[in-house]
């Protein structure tokens, strides 16, 4: 048998090659053969064919053994262990023919000259003729062996590789995906190696794992080599890339960050049978971020061109070489869950009783699951587990699938968004919550429990069983509507999951979410950092904060990122994104903000919304608000956001606001900036017209103005029966609104769910030419539904 029909180099190899050399092999040869030129780098190296391991096992006389050995097999698979032990058995003592191993150990040599440079070692990975198939893809079913150096200790690898072919979760697979166990190949990849353990790596999706949002590039990594991420061994940094502005060389579109803890890294082991070794990260470590803003754009610019290449999305990992401060692509693979849903429905899981909270980690999917606690150590103890359990347990591998597949949930102490748990946990459809830190400790055997992964990124255990409902919405035939059907957004996490709705963009996202429930921090705590008395303040700010010199760029950045990933759900549509409106009590409650809020009797009519931001105790706080939306929407690029200034008491008022962005760079019309006012007090109704020379849009705050209106606290139980939204009172505020602001030709909306829950208010609202409705998202199909049928009324 020739030499090249046992050895082949990736750079004469592309996707067409899978029978030969396998899906992962394939790949990489696609990409060092059709993609280099295109500036994707991609680590060298060769493959052995599908010829050269029948080859092996004829030399061996293997296959008629390991065949009647395989026919043994158990249907409930008791006997797995044993049958799947015996064949690895008969590999690992078998020899690799001379030739196939010269041709390895020649090539191993050359690759040197192929790369131009001396190569140190080596990664040697499996792949599968069966593998990576859209249809057939659970991750990691076979073995890679890192930092491989020495003709020995190479062969070595390739023979455990060879026998990972027949792992117990590798065999379960094929039976469980109608594979015959002796018509499967295996090749093997030897790439050269990237010095990952000096930098980092990680993994990445050019669609969103979570919601199957296809514009963005979802990036993970930590220090040091790779495995630490796709095991789920730490809570990795991560980033979110809006793919649709990456064209644009002058912006910056990366619309996540997120510090992970990343409190251990893989490193190369010396002196011992081990070729690596994990080690505990240094505190500059776990306080940094892995990959600087220009590197997570390269890597998004890659995920985007290999995406194109591919022509559907995929799911590549990473890795940077310390000693060049390269990066590299060096595995790619379609991505199988999100891209092969069927569109057409949307699923929504909400709570209707609320619970303890045990545990808190990152949400996998947007489910909602109830079982009793299983909490177990190994994937050795799967007689313990009962079906229909929640799974608690430190960390999966693969040898976990055959429990996985058996629950109900699954809880891990560690991991992140691209680890093993979560991966599968998608593909098997399953509620999963990762890095959950403490749930071996806290969630006791037995305990009844309620896991939510419907709240947005974080996931929550819930004490006992909650009851919950789920929906599903149908996006066929929605009808189509003059007046504009818009959504509430205040979290960021929650975007992507309505980007399949079709709406007209998002007429309300509060600033004060991202800000109590991300930030958390009082932005004048950030500028007056150094003159805090409040030492525990001054501490937790210190730890939130760790990743930025300047401390009020925490404030600035995340807030910029949270309105972009709002907005980019929605880009081009309109996304209004109200600057904050907390009142004194509610910000005194933020880290630090005790030292900055008065006590006030009333706060709901006190210091609030317009008469902060040109005040001189919170003129700096509103200034870093000005920077996050003028980051959001030039730097980051999402100019489809437009502001909008709450609780204008005056015209004087919004003269001194208009004067106190445009100070800050946001000048109404100056690169297309709209500036819209919530119409929510009775001044902005009488004075409309003024208003409405200064102004964009109006949007009507029906709860404030109802209150103000008919001068009743919204908050006060005592009144409750006396709240009317559809009061005369309020009713003829809001016609009047309309009237004046159709002269002016100015845009008016109105956010709440009054429209979906009484459709009398929405015909009122149609009637009177309202621009806009925006609504919460699972009312949003409702509501467009009575606006469709009042206008069809109202046209016949």
């Amino acid at each position: 048998m020739s030499e090249t029909s046992l050895v082949r180099w990736f750079k004469d190899l592309g996707r067409e090659d899978t029978a030969i050399v396998g899906g992962k092999n394939s790949s990489l040869g696609e990409m060092v053969s059709k993609l280099e030129e295109s500036g994707i780098r991609v680590p060298g190296g060769f493959a052995t064919t599908a010829d050269a391991y029948w080859a092996f096992l004829e030399a061996n006389e293997l296959k008629p053994r390991m065949t009647k050995k395989l026919k043994e097999l158990d249907k409930q698979g008791k006997n797995l262990a044993t049958v799947g032990k015996a064949v690895r058995k008969m590999i690992l003592d078998a020899e690799i023919p001379a030739s196939l191993a010269e041709a390895i150990t020649r090539s191993y040599h050359e690759m040197a000259e192929h790369s131009g440079h001396k190569v140190t070692s080596v990664a040697v990975r499996s792949s599968a003729t069966a593998e990576d198939l859209p249809e057939a893809s659970f991750a990691g079913q076979l073995e890679t062996f890192l930092n491989i150096h020495g003709d020995k200790a190479l062969l070595n690898a390739c023979k455990h590789c060879f026998a990972s072919l027949f792992t117990d979760r590798a065999i379960v697979y094929r039976n469980n995906h109608g594979f015959d166990h002796m018509q499967v190949a295996l090749s093997i990849g030897v790439q050269e190696m990237v010095r990952a353990d000096k930098a980092g790596s990680g993994v990445m999706f050019s669609i969103d794992t979570e919601t199957g949002f296809p514009h963005s590039v979802l990036i993970s990594c930590a220090w040091g080599l790779g495995e630490t991420v796709v095991q789920g061994m730490v809570e990795p940094d991560q980033y979110h890339v809006f793919k649709s502005l990456l064209d644009n060389d002058s912006l910056q579109p990366i619309i996540e960050k997120t510090l992970g803890a990343k409190d251990q890294k893989m490193v190369y082991a010396r002196g011992s049978d081990a070729t690596s070794k994990l080690v505990n990260t240094t505190k500059k470590e776990r306080s940094r971020f892995v990959l600087d803003d220009d590197e997570v754009i390269q890597l998004a610019h890659w995920a985007s061109a290999i995406e194109e290449h591919y022509g559907q999305p995929m799911d590549m990992e990473w890795a940077k070489d310390g000693e060049t401060g390269k990066l590299y692509i060096v595995q790619a693979r379609p991505e199988t869950v999100q891209s092969r849903k069927e569109a057409g429905t949307l699923k929504s899981y909400h709570l209707k009783e609320k619970g303890q909270r045990l545990v808190t980690g990152l949400s996998v999917g947007d489910s909602i699951a109830t079982g009793k606690v299983c909490r177990l150590e190994s994937p050795a103890q799967i007689d313990r587990f009962e079906e229909g359990a929640v799974l608690v347990t430190r960390m999966t591998d693969p040898d976990w699938v055959p429990i996985m597949k058996k629950a109900a949930a699954i809880v891990t102490d560690h991991g992140g968004r691209t680890s093993h748990a979560a991966i599968v946990s998608r593909e098997l459809g399953l509620t999963a919550i990762v890095g959950a830190e403490n749930a071996t400790r806290e969630l006791k055997n037995g305990r009844e429990v309620t896991v939510s992964c419907a709240e947005g990124d974080t996931g929550y255990v819930y004490d006992g069983i909650l009851e919950f409902e789920m929906q599903a919405m149908s996006l066929d035939d929605i009808p189509e509507t003059q007046t504009r059907i818009m959504v509430n957004i205040g979290n960021p996490a929650a975007a992507f999951r309505w980007w399949q709705l079709p709406s007209d963009g998002v007429g309300l996202a509060r600033m004060e979410f991202i800000i109590n429930n991300i930030i958390k921090i009082h932005p004048m705590a950030l500028v007056h950092y150094q003159n805090l008395k409040d030492k525990q303040a001054r501490r937790q700010i210190a730890e939130l904060t760790s990743a930025y010199e300047n401390k009020s760029d925490y404030f600035v950045e995340t807030l910029a990122r949270g309105m972009a990933r709002i907005a980019a759900a929605q880009y081009p549509k309109p996304v209004i994104v109200r600057m904050s409106d907390f009142k004194t009590n509610e910000y005194a409650q933020l880290i630090g903000g005790s030292d900055f809020e008065p006590g006030e009797e009333n706060p709901m009519l006190g210091w609030r919304g317009a008469s902060r931001y040109y005040s001189e105790g919170y003129r700096e706080g509103f200034a870093l608000e000005c920077r996050a939306v003028r980051m959001a929407r030039e730097q980051i690029g999402l100019d489809n956001i437009i502001i909008m200034i709450p609780f204008c008491r005056s015209i004087e008022e919004a003269d001194k606001v208009l004067k106190e962005l445009a100070a800050n760079g946001l000048v109404r019309g100056q690169h297309g900036l709209e500036v819209y006012v919530m119409a929510e007090i009775p001044a902005n109704v009488f004075l409309a017209e003024q208003f409405a020379d200064r102004f964009d849009g109006f949007s009507i705050g029906s709860n404030d103005l109802t209150q103000l209106v008919l001068g009743i606290d919204r908050d006060s139980a005592v009144l409750s029966d006396l709240f009317n939204e559809q009061d005369e009172a309020v009713t003829t505020a809001i016609a009047q609104l309309l009237e004046k602001a159709k002269k002016s030709d100015t845009h008016v909306g109105i956010c709440g769910q009054a429209p979906s829950d009484h459709p009398e208010f929405a015909r009122f609202l149609v009637e009177h030419g309202i621009y806009s409705i925006s609504v919460t998202p699972d009312s949003f199909l409702a509501v467009k539904q009575v606006v469709a049928q009042v206008e069809a009324e109202r046209d016949s």
